[in-house]
């Protein structure tokens, strides 16, 4: 059964930092990219970040560049997301996510809007206040 758990998330102020874990089980992560994306309260579904699965490539949103980091370790099936510098407007609930046939040769150019994918986490709360 495919699995995706997302974890680290919490309250913290701005110019804080966190680091989710997304933690895969029943799949390989390594055969397929990566996404995160993250929904605050009455915004759409945005995608943060992705990595590749063939060449290592990472892609991030424009609001994110220069303060996060997506990474993944293969070999404990688990991707990261490092968070710098959190602003408010990053609070937001937080996904992991990838698909077994869009996924499977890296990021898509539309990884940051198609959210049409076949395997996601229950998500991680981050809060970003003073």
């Amino acid at each position: 059964q495919v699995q995706l758990v997302e974890s680290g998330g919490g309250s913290v102020q701005p110019g804080g930092s966190l680091r989710l874990i997304c933690e895969a089980s029943g799949f390989s992560l390594s055969n397929f990219a990566m996404a995160w994306f993250r929904q605050a309260p009455g915004k759409d579904r945005e995608g943060v970040s992705c990595i590749s699965n063939t060449d290592g490539t990472t892609y991030y949103g424009d609001s994110v560049k220069g303060r996060f980091t997506i990474s993944r370790d293969n070999a404990k099936n688990t991707v990261y997301l490092q968070m710098n510098d959190l602003k408010s407007e990053d609070t937001a609930v937080y996904y992991c996510a990838t698909d077994p046939i869009l996924y499977i040769n890296g990021c898509r150019p539309d990884w940051r809007t198609n959210h049409d994918l076949d395997a996601w986490g229950r998500g991680t709360q981050v809060t970003v206040s003073s």
